[in-house]
């Protein structure tokens, strides 16, 4: 029988949303349950398992972007031949089976496969005495249609492929460092979950859930039952989706709102109940600073005066060289303050304009920068519009340049337009429709008070500065 290697995608996870109802809609061609040892190396992410007295191995023999291409190289029986250990020794980058670097995972799995576009599909759940995660795999002899299956299945924004020795690794905590960073701001929740590599902190999951933890706190100087209620849901989940991808390490810091809030222990003790994740409140000059951090780490700018802002729902952070503020100047508090969640003429705007650049003021005690990066959701969301990017893609995003001839077209979209119909502009963020136009005039202000004609955007934000600090 000829031996033809495979070329694979794979991903781990909670839930894989919409690829799980398209795959639940047509009849899995089988469904098995096993029980296997997998032989996992520190030295190697061979794929090695005993199923049903066989030893099963296979070689990665190359990676195409997202892809990896797997050849079998042996399925033997036990005892191993000395010429099949010694081709296992080699595969695991080993020199003897009681090696300090291999440890055996026993795993009871659940599979469903499918067929979609031409390609193998399996949806597997896998169960450790550490845990359990779930994996979906694409895999054909054509990469072109592997790819265009895991696209027909609405997969590409799933978390970052891993093969199943490094997902069997990170699930039972071995070998593979993996931590989540948990940034509470006013208007929204960003979650990063990231694997320690050789070049660094690769994202796992990166993802932002708007949970308006600030409405209503402008007016009362209070977190309201319900924005409290729904944000501690949303930190919970992605505790625990964190957990179940291998996490060791969570760490969450809260933002402007909860700095403002007088009953911010409510929402403190509200996720420490619900998961058991501590938050910690920031100041503002240390959210500025490892705002700073985790921008710069992403982006190569020519040398000269950089200031680096990034706009919030409750706050805006600034830093110059050497100096570093925080600004009680937000996308959520401009809104509320001057009504710009819905259509609102063109005096409205001249007013909420006027204001911040009364309460921006500060900025113009500074030479003018030779360059101008700006981040957070206002900043990424306003060059997706301006992409027409749809879905979002951070890799796009990341040094795009938005100027203000753009940004003033922008103001006009969103000042015609209520949230229904901002919602329908490609590259908007549905659940920013409200506080984006407030977002816009804010950044639209930093460069005028800068004198600078146009910013360059980073994806990169606090939650990778806190990761690089703190991971």
């Amino acid at each position: 029988m000829t031996i033809v290697p495979r070329w694979e995608w794979r991903t781990f996870g909670v839930s894989f949303g919409p690829a799980e109802e398209r795959l639940a809609a047509s009849e899995a061609g089988r469904v098995e349950e096993s029980d296997e040892v997998y032989l996992l190396s520190l030295r190697s992410d061979a794929s090695v398992k005993l199923r049903g007295g066989l030893l099963d191995a296979k070689r990665r023999l190359q990676t195409d972007g997202e892809l990896e291409q797997w050849m079998p190289v042996f399925k033997a029986g036990l005892p191993l031949s000395e010429t099949d250990t010694a081709a296992l020794l080699e595969l695991l980058g080993v020199q003897e089976l009681s090696s300090p670097d291999l440890r055996e995972v026993s795993v009871r799995k659940r599979r469903a496969h499918y067929t979609v576009g031409g390609c193998m599909a399996e949806l597997t759940e896998m169960r450790t005495k550490e845990g359990a995660t779930r994996t979906i795999a694409v895999e054909a002899t054509d990469p072109a249609l592997v790819r265009a299956a895991v696209r027909s299945l609405g997969l590409e924004a799933a978390p970052a492929p891993l093969c199943v020795a490094r997902g069997l690794k990170a699930l039972v905590g071995w070998g593979v460092r993996r931590t989540a960073v948990i940034d509470v701001g006013t208007n929204s929740v960003k979650f990063q979950l990231a694997q320690e590599g050789a070049d660094g902190w690769q994202p796992v999951v990166d993802r932002a859930e708007v949970t308006r933890l600030g409405e209503g706190l402008e007016a009362t100087g209070q977190l309201g039952d319900a924005p409290i209620e729904r944000t501690a849901d949303a930190v919970a989940a992605m505790a625990a989706e964190a957990r179940e991808n291998g996490a060791t390490k969570i760490v969450a810091v809260g933002t402007a709102g909860l700095r403002t809030a007088s009953n911010r222990a409510r929402f403190i003790d509200a996720v420490r109940q619900r998961c058991g994740v501590e938050v910690e409140v920031i100041s503002g000059d240390e959210e500025a600073r490892l705002a700073y951090v985790g921008a710069m780490s992403g982006l190569q700018l020519p040398d000269g005066a950089v200031v680096v802002f990034d706009s919030g729902g409750g706050s805006s952070q600034f830093t110059f060289a050497g100096e570093r503020f925080s600004l009680d100047i937000g996308a959520v508090r401009v809104t509320e303050r001057f009504g710009l969640d819905g259509p609102v003429d063109l005096q409205a705007i001249a007013g909420a304009r006027a204001a911040l650049e009364h309460d921006l003021a500060r900025l113009k005690d500074h030479p003018r920068p030779d360059a101008v990066v700006g981040m957070g959701g206002t900043v990424t969301n306003l060059a997706a519009v301006s992409l027409q990017l749809s879905p979002y893609d951070p890799d796009r995003i990341q040094g795009t340049t938005l100027g203000r001839v753009e940004i003033d077209r922008q103001i006009e979209l969103y000042r015609a337009r209520d949230a229904a119909g901002r919602r329908e502009l490609a590259g908007l963020q549905p659940a920013r429709a409200e506080v984006i136009l407030a977002g816009a005039c804010i950044v639209r202000t930093v460069l005028e008070l800068l004198d600078a004609e146009a910013l360059t955007v980073s994806d990169r934000g606090l939650r990778h500065g806190v990761l690089i600090e703190r991971g």
